[in-house]
């Protein structure tokens, strides 16, 4: 782990060790109960780790124990990473926020919405302008998820194997390219859609910088926040510590979904998806979030300035992802929640219904992993865990009573 963090006694930073205790019979008890195969939490105060717990396996069918240095596919947990990545482009003056992104990738020119059709055919009308940089990083540029299947338009991107940008013989850039000739499902800016928004982030970035996406993840965030086991391929030599994944059995339990012996995290993917490509550990994970709680910098090593992590972490929509957003699947629910640059806001506790705090921001992956970086509290709090899909249980909102019950100043 980095030097920058160390672990500590729970008391020393304000949190009490029979209260956190619950967080392990918790975590013990979904092993126990068969929901889960395997869990791991972390709680990290004042800059130290205060808890560090992992149970059951991350690899059932092998008898692989969870471990601290088990990788897992950390899927839309991805996101916040490609969203530092193209701020720190725009830290250098590279673009602004209300730039159209057809400056950099011209098939975006002129994108078209869709506003209804019949008989198979999507009816379409000109967008009102084109969609920026600020619509992809707050979820508001009209694009999708194929997964959904909810609108004409998730069709079409599931019919062009765009469903997840996950297909391992497909390349960043001609996907992104395929992606902008198919309709958007909203004018730009004017609602919240959870979708590939940040894949396409991540061909900004390579487009930007000149440097494959994963060339520049490697060089500019991974390497100096000595990210060493975060990857869009796990290295063969680390095959034995990638966890397998799971999905609920029709009779209880959970069956392999993914195998880490032929998963396609392996061998020769093209796809290098900042939407959920990366698989990480969960120390890797916390060094990137104590970057963010440090407001740019770990380590000596500074990525961002202060002010753009503020921006970054300050909700850009108008009211919560209720008011923007369409009762489609996300990693949040949108009561009480906004959205940043990158990371779901906390705005109203009452309203979302969870504890939390005004300013706290957070997201989480397909397969149940979450975390949250609360600057009040200044807390961390990460869970890695392998089961899909993430709303097979509340797993999210019990975490953060357990957490947040334990601080004690």
């Amino acid at each position: 782990m980095n030097d920058a963090m160390t672990i500590t006694s729970p008391e020393d930073v304000g949190l009490c060790s029979q209260r956190l205790a619950r967080i392990d019979t918790w975590r013990d008890e979904l092993v126990a109960s068969g929901r889960f195969a395997g869990v791991s939490t972390l709680v990290a105060r004042r800059g130290q780790v205060a808890h560090w717990g992992m149970s059951g396996h991350a690899d059932k069918e092998r008898g692989v124990r969870m471990a601290p240095d088990t990788i897992f596919r950390i899927y839309s947990m991805s996101k916040p990473i490609t969203s530092v990545a193209i701020m720190m482009l725009y830290e250098e003056g590279r673009f602004q926020l209300d730039d159209p992104i057809s400056r950099f990738l011209p098939a975006f020119k002129g994108s078209r919405v869709a506003v209804g059709g019949s008989r198979g055919k999507v009816e379409t009308v000109p967008a009102e302008r084109d969609i920026t940089f600020r619509d992809l990083l707050t979820h508001t540029s009209g694009l999708t998820y194929g997964f959904m299947e909810a609108t004409a338009v998730d069709a079409l991107y599931r019919d062009n194997k765009l469903a997840d940008f996950g297909h391992p013989d497909s390349e960043l850039m001609e996907t992104v390219e395929k992606l902008a000739k198919l309709p958007l499902i909203a004018q730009p800016g004017k609602e919240w859609n959870y979708s590939v928004a940040t894949d396409v982030l991540g061909a900004l970035v390579q487009a930007i910088s000149g440097q494959t996406f994963g060339q520049f993840l490697q060089e500019r965030i991974l390497n100096p926040l000595k990210m060493n086991d975060t990857h869009f391929i796990v290295p063969e030599e680390k095959r034995g510590r990638f966890a397998a994944n799971y999905v609920p059995h029709p009779k209880g339990g959970v069956m392999l979904f993914d195998d880490p012996a032929t998963s396609r995290y392996l061998g020769d993917r093209k796809m290098e998806s900042g939407g959920g490509g990366l698989a990480s550990t969960t120390g890797d994970y916390l060094k990137f979030c104590m970057m963010l709680r440090n407001k740019g910098v770990l380590g000596g090593e500074r990525l961002l300035g202060r002010k753009t992590v503020e921006l970054m972490t300050t909700n850009h929509l108008r009211g919560d992802m209720g008011d923007m957003g369409q009762a489609r699947f996300s990693e949040s629910s949108y009561l009480g929640i906004g959205f940043g640059l990158g990371f779901s806001v906390m705005l109203d506790p009452a309203k979302a219904q969870i504890l939390g705090t005004p300013g706290e921001y957070a997201w989480g992956g397909a397969a149940s992993t979450a975390f949250w970086v609360d600057p009040v509290e200044d807390m961390i709090v990460i869970m890695m865990t392998q089961l899909m899909p993430s709303s097979t249980y509340p797993i999210r909102k019990e975490l953060r009573v357990l957490s947040y019950q334990a601080a004690i100043d």
